[in-house]
């Protein structure tokens, strides 16, 4: 027995001796640059990134009268579905077009079948966009290695408040076995990027952001790092909402977040940077990029449309719906996605604001503008728009449509127009002065905005292809 004691306490004298000995420090991180090589939108301007550019470059726009029949109360009777519309003093929103025709979303093969009775909405927005950009980056690989290396970053501000009404209703009326076995599946934010990864058999990271209305922002630059640190070769990155429904837009409408005063004009209502702005319109689509290690790229022989330069993110901590109005926050996010670029103030030619048509988020996110950019932006070299004049608010899917929309920009060379500014907040003065038509300008590096609830930020800054 002694002679056991004697062995067991030479082991731990051993044991702690190899443990106290350092450990080697870990290998030092790759930093890979990272690529944009394919994009896919479901948006209310149409359903496709060609569809949707063209028609936002034109100065089309996407919002429309809100029906009865759009805020999806599933089984209501038509006084109560007539009562419900009739309570809500927001009725204009920014609806994805759908139908057989060529630009809009078909239902009946995204939505309606048997084989689809898991998928929410906002996820099958997501498969649609992902759908047309691995078709544009000519990426769907059926190697095992290849689609170990390939991962999916999709979020989504809200996700499928509908069903949860829709079951809340149940539990009142005492029917909680008719409950459908998908309910949990078609609410989880993350069953977007789960039902990619899925579909085409990728099993790299699998990540959903949930960040308010900069959820796209910081899914695509979450993905980017992934990249960057070796995480994935390949990431499908971006954003998707679908929340036009009575109860989001009475929560929202609670919150005196949205418009009110153009119902009877709601092609005017969303007026980003305008005076006579009055809130936010409520939208909904997707936005996804393809993005990829440059030397992945380059290897395959891939289309490169923009390289993703710098991702800054940062806190308000200030208010749950309000920011400061000094923009601290929005500062701190565009100087962080700066710095990491590289670049100077100066070499950056165009910003696609977040501005929502809110009257202080706007007036703030143009303070922080100025602040940033200081010369460069009164001087007039900075070309800044919102794009959400033609697409109302997307919530979850802004920031990537509207990256998408500023990769777009360095792509095509034209700064898309920012609609209804008929006469621009006095904030503006100068060179310093948001765009109101479409403008062709040579754009070789680009920044996308993104705030959300919370005091949540992301800036995303994207350059012409290396």
């Amino acid at each position: 027995m002694r002679s056991f004691f004697f062995a067991i306490r030479g082991r731990l004298r051993a044991s702690r001796s190899f443990s106290s000995q350092a450990l080697d420090p870990p290998p030092a991180p790759r930093h890979r640059r990272v690529v944009v090589t394919g994009l896919g939108a479901v948006t209310p301007l149409g359903c496709g990134v060609g569809t949707a550019w063209s028609r936002l470059v034109d100065g089309q726009c996407g919002i429309r009268a809100l029906s009865p029949e759009d805020l999806r109360m599933n089984g209501a009777d038509e006084k109560t579905l007539v009562h419900t519309y009739e309570q809500l003093p927001s009725k204009v929103a920014a609806v994805v077009p759908c139908g057989n025709e060529e630009g809009e979303f078909n239902e009946d093969i995204s939505l309606l079948s048997q084989d689809h009775r898991s998928i929410a909405r906002f996820i099958a927005y997501a498969l649609c966009a992902t759908e047309e950009a691995l078709k544009d980056a000519n990426w769907k690989p059926t190697d095992v290695e290849k689609q170990e290396s390939t991962g999916v970053s999709i979020g989504a501000g809200i996700g499928s408040i509908s069903d949860i009404a829709d079951a809340g209703h149940m539990v009142y009326e005492k029917r909680l076995r008719q409950l459908s076995p998908f309910f949990v599946p078609r609410i989880l934010i993350n069953m977007a990027s789960g039902h990619v990864s899925m579909k085409y058999g990728f099993k790299g990271p699998i990540h959903a952001a949930v960040t308010a209305c900069a959820t796209g922002a910081h899914s695509i630059g979450d993905a980017a790092r992934m990249i960057q640190f070796g995480d994935a070769d390949v990431m499908l990155a971006g954003g998707t909402e679908s929340s036009i429904d009575a109860l989001s837009i009475a929560g929202f409408s609670r919150c005196r977040a949205l418009s009110t005063k153009y119902n009877f004009l709601p092609q005017l209502s969303s007026r980003p940077f305008d005076s006579g702005r009055d809130g936010f319109v409520i939208g909904e689509g997707a936005g996804i990029m393809v993005l990829e290690s440059l030397d992945h790229a380059e290897e395959r022989g891939a289309k490169i449309y923009a390289e993703v330069r710098g991702y800054g993110a940062s806190g308000d901590a200030y208010h749950i719906t309000k920011p400061h109005a000094d923009g601290r926050g929005a500062i701190l996010s565009m100087s962080r996605a700066l710095r990491q670029s590289g670049l100077r103030p100066n070499q950056v030619d165009y910003i696609n604001a977040h501005a929502t048509s809110t009257p202080a988020g706007d007036a703030v996110e143009a303070t922080a503008i100025r602040s940033v950019f200081s010369d460069h932006a009164d001087s007039g070299a900075l070309t800044i728009s919102s794009t959400k004049g033609a697409t109302g608010h997307l919530l979850g899917a802004a920031g990537a449509v509207e990256a998408i929309f500023t990769v777009l920009a360095i792509h095509h060379g034209i700064a898309p127009p920012t609609l209804n500014l008929d006469k621009p907040d006095p904030i503006f003065s100068g060179g310093f002065m948001p765009l109101g038509a479409a403008k062709d300008i040579p754009i070789r590096a680009a920044l996308s905005n993104s705030f959300g609830f919370g005091g949540t930020n992301a800036s995303l800054l994207f350059s012409s292809p290396p």
